[in-house]
């Protein structure tokens, strides 16, 4: 809930090596490239991919800022699977689509980078251009919604393709999509029992990659979103706008989270790279006034620090942030003073992931393939360098004492034995 990232009392592994097959209860190929994270209900895991008919798709990871689209878009075919979470078996699997891909992406990006959503008796995927598709838990398509082109990628020349990748968000009976895209960017809400749009309100933003966010206040509910232009509270009933602040980076990608009543919103594209702790029930403009860290409805403020790609994450009493590069800066989240700030195993690499927390750690996935265990606390303390040996892009899902992570070839369930059941005497 709140995009927290928080998963407590589910007893993650703290150490495991995928390479040398350490604590990995199972490891399933899933074929194709896709950025978006397993989920979990119950005993099922979910996760998309989008298959390329060229069987060596360009892809290139790590630190660089080229802006070019991949050159080659073959026909690909969109899937979504469904695994069994204690052995790993595919339970089944799901064509939603063939095709030549409508957009094209960024050599770091997938077609299938949008995250599912379910509550456990409906799952939503959503694969931006071509289309958001319902299935029950057995697999049987319920619906699909065309949403037109969803054609996100450099504001500056729309020739460079990058790809959607916003996640949709379930709410009640609602699944609400935010595109924001070239032209014509919406956010909107469709009927989870029969995907008819309930409602759309028009965004004047430039393309970005976040998740919007429903905070559940005790008087109302805000839907809350990452933009360019402003960051935005709307009525998820409604979609009418509630509320706004700015500035805001020129690339958005972070999701905003919940966490002590408050809102975090951040974004890093440089030079504007802010952290903003909102507090809900704002009405209008609530930007700070200038020279201002907080105010009426900012509890307080940044203007340098967001991250770039990765979501931060509250846990506890702090909000810890990781760069592309790999430093991790803790703040209070009450206040916003800042406890620390060091590189990631003195050494840092790159990252897009958003970190996970549990139990007293933080779980940080980087694209060279290590997850490191940090500590969560006032100081920073590393605990573990654990070895995956694949590119990580996707955050992971923690569930019942494991750890699920997809790589750029596998999904990963890892976590310690069970425990052998004792013998009954007869």
């Amino acid at each position: 809930p709140g995009a927290s990232g928080v998963a407590e009392g589910q007893n993650p592994p703290t150490t495991f090596d995928a390479t040398k097959s350490v604590n990995v209860r199972w490891k399933t190929p899933i074929p194709g490239l896709g950025h978006s994270s397993p989920i979990v209900w119950g005993n099922k895991v979910f996760l998309t991919t989008a298959v390329s008919s060229d069987p060596k798709p360009e892809t290139r990871f790590g630190l660089y800022g080229d802006v070019a689209p991949v050159k080659d878009n073959p026909k690909h075919t969109w899937k979504v699977y469904c695994l069994d979470k204690t052995t790993g078996k595919i339970l089944w699997e799901r064509v939603s689509y063939e095709g030549l891909p409508k957009v094209k992406r960024h050599p770091k990006a997938t077609h299938a980078s949008s995250t599912p959503a379910t509550d456990g008796r409906t799952i939503v995927a959503l694969f931006g251009s071509e289309g958001m598709y319902a299935y029950d838990a057995q697999g049987k398509l319920l619906w699909k919604q065309d949403l037109g082109t969803l054609d996100a990628g450099w504001f500056y020349d729309p020739d460079y393709q990058w790809e959607y990748a916003s996640s949709p968000v379930i709410y009640k009976n609602m699944v609400i999509v935010q595109a924001d895209i070239q032209k014509e960017s919406f956010i909107a809400a469709y009927d989870l029992k029969t995907g008819k749009r309930l409602w759309m309100t028009p965004r004047e933003e430039i393309p970005g990659w976040g998740t919007p966010t429903v905070y559940e206040g005790k008087t109302r509910a805000e839907l809350v979103t990452n933009g360019t232009k402003a960051i935005r509270g709307y009525d998820p009933s409604t979609g009418k706008l509630l509320w706004w602040l700015a500035p805001n980076s020129e690339i958005t990608t972070p999701t905003p989270i919940i966490a002590h009543d408050l809102i975090y919103v951040t974004s890093g594209y440089a030079p504007v790279q802010p952290i903003y702790a909102i507090r809900p029930g704002g009405n209008g403009d609530i930007s700070l006034k200038e020279g201002k860290e907080s105010g009426d409805f900012i509890a307080w403020s940044k203007k340098r620090g967001g991250p770039y790609m990765p979501t931060p994450v509250v846990y506890g009493d702090y909000l810890y942030t990781i760069s592309n590069q790999g430093v991790v800066t803790a703040y209070d989240a009450k206040t916003g003073e800042r406890t620390y700030q060091e590189r990631i195993a003195g050494k840092g690499g790159a990252f897009t992931a958003s970190p996970v927390a549990a139990d007293g750690r933080i779980y940080l996935s980087s694209e060279d393939g290590d997850i490191f265990v940090f500590k969560a606390g006032p100081k920073h303390e590393l605990l573990a360098t654990n070895q995956i040996g694949e590119v990580l892009m996707a955050t992971p899902a923690i569930s019942e004492g494991m750890l699920i992570v997809r790589g750029i070839n596998h999904l990963f369930g890892l976590g310690e034995a069970p425990a052998p059941k004792a013998k009954t005497k007869s």
